[in-house]
């Protein structure tokens, strides 16, 4: 776990995050779906029995950033 945990911190370097290194499967994840708009794994630290994460192969910081062309992975990302 130790060794999980000084990737993930590492991966944050140079304006990259854990989950871009998750989508090029630089870290190992327990992925449960993926396409080419998202990806779904489960949580290294879950907070409930059933808790996993959801997120889009192109980087959105803020909701607020999102352009017209995000539309549909908005829509997939909630439903």
């Amino acid at each position: 776990m130790a060794d999980e945990v000084s990737r993930a911190q590492g991966a944050q370097a140079g304006g990259d995050t854990i989950f871009g290194k998750i989508i090029r499967k630089e870290i190992p994840a327990n992925i449960i779906y993926e396409d080419d708009q998202c990806i779904a794994f489960h949580d290294v630290a879950p907070q409930a029995p059933t808790h996993f994460l959801v997120v889009p192969r192109k980087p959105i910081s803020q909701i607020s950033e999102a352009e017209d062309a995000d539309k549909e992975v908005s829509i997939k990302l909630i439903l």
